[in-house]
């Protein structure tokens, strides 16, 4: 027997749903999607009703981190009230937010934003879990842009699964949408990558050969900003961090790329 309320109007999204950070098909305002790995649920807005989520699936509506005991049974909720959806933290382990922000269990309810927005859980040593939460605006999808956005390409761009890994690990806190990310460093990245695949010989060089090919690849294919003579000296970290802007804008690289760095 279950104690997950049963939400009329729920519809379930399975575990192959594409990255919310894709979008979402047409919805009526304010309907809100939940996704984990797991699957998840489509849920229209209207006064009260909750999508629960964390670890024990049959008391959940989407299940997060089900074989981390790190992660609560009932690590969190999302309720509509006063024409907004608010993420609640019911569990032991703290939400990270966009923009650096942390909730924790003693914190109020945090008011979810119309559009994308990535909820992270931190689990078992390096492991992370994520739930995306999507809220369609006015037009029952998209948000309006912001007027000096840039028009999103029609494809991603194509990457070897090595080109990936590295470029995950380089733009990690992007991905995590932490406030003022920048790319991690040759060594950082190969770091990481040298915990993840022990007998890859994983090289702050290889991690520079492998995304140096990416950036020029791309430049030649036309995207700008990408080469030392259109930056100019100093050069620092613009050129990753317009190469990392470019496959986050083109969604070659989503927020749910960022678990391809856990270690188990």
């Amino acid at each position: 027997m279950t104690d997950i309320p049963q939400v009329e109007g729920t519809e379930p999204l399975s575990a192959n749903h594409a990255s919310l950070a894709f979008g979402v098909p047409t919805s009526a305002p304010g309907t809100i999607y939940a996704l984990s790995v797991s699957g998840g649920v489509r849920l229209g807005a209207r006064e009260e009703r909750t999508v629960v989520f964390g670890r024990n699936r049959p008391d959940v509506h989407v299940c997060v981190g089900e074989d981390d005991l790190r992660i609560s049974r009932n690590q969190g909720s999302v309720t509509y009230r006063d024409g907004r959806w608010w993420l609640a933290n019911t569990g032991h382990r703290a939400l990270q937010l966009p923009r650096s922000m942390t909730l924790f269990p003693e914190d109020d309810p945090f008011p979810i934003d119309v559009g994308y927005t990535p909820v992270f859980v931190n689990g078992t040593a390096r492991r992370r879990h994520l739930l995306e939460l999507y809220v369609a605006g006015d037009d029952g999808r998209l948000p309006r842009p912001s007027p000096g956005a840039e028009t999103l390409r029609d494809k991603p761009w194509s990457l070897r699964a090595d080109e990936r890994l590295a470029l995950v690990s380089l733009a990690q806190k992007y991905l995590l949408h932490e406030a003022y990310p920048q790319p991690a460093t040759w060594q950082q990245v190969a770091g990481d990558l040298a915990g993840l695949q022990p007998g890859e010989h994983w090289t702050g060089k290889r991690v520079e050969h492998l995304v140096s090919g990416v950036r020029r690849r791309l430049s030649r294919a036309g995207v700008p900003g990408l080469t030392r003579e259109e930056v100019g000296e100093p050069v620092g970290n613009m050129l990753n961090h317009n190469l990392v802007t470019e496959l986050l804008q083109t969604r070659t690289l989503v927020p749910p790329d960022v678990l391809l760095l856990e270690d188990g």
